[in-house]
């Protein structure tokens, strides 16, 4: 038996299609879905949610959202999302270097909300450079 899996951003649908297995970076920790799961709905972090259609998994670099799973069906909304086979590693590469250097600087300057932007840049940049396959 099978999931059917849909990745949902406001203006596009990222997955839609069905899978062995989910692992959803949930607020709480790392979730695994396999098919008859309980219901459940849970708050998304932003990090890589890992599809396996089949034998390979597939890596999904998401921005925070929710998960809902009833009835064999994995629904994700988020407020972005992109297909770790989409991304390109040396501009992902790059900019993980460039958010790291943002937040060094925003640590020296004391400034928090400065702090807070630069510290989510880095972990958007993180998940996207961990989706196109690159250990951090």
């Amino acid at each position: 038996m099978t999931l059917t899996v849909r990745v949902i951003t406001p203006d596009k649908v990222v997955w839609d299609e069905q899978a062995q297995e989910v692992i959803l970076p949930s607020t709480t920790g790392q979730l695994g879905i396999l098919s008859n799961h309980a219901p459940l709905l849970t708050a998304l972090d932003t990090g890589v949610m890992r599809v396996r259609p089949g034998k390979d998994w597939q890596n999904i670099a998401i921005m925070g959202g929710f998960a809902e799973v009833e009835n064999n069906e994995v629904k994700v909304l988020v407020n972005s999302a992109e297909l770790g086979s989409a991304i390109n590693a040396d501009a992902a590469r790059q900019d993980y270097a460039q958010a790291q250097s943002k937040l060094e600087e925003a640590n020296r300057s004391g400034d928090k909300p400065k702090q807070i932007q630069a510290g989510q840049a880095l972990k958007k940049a993180r998940a996207r450079l961990q989706a196109a396959g690159v250990s951090v």
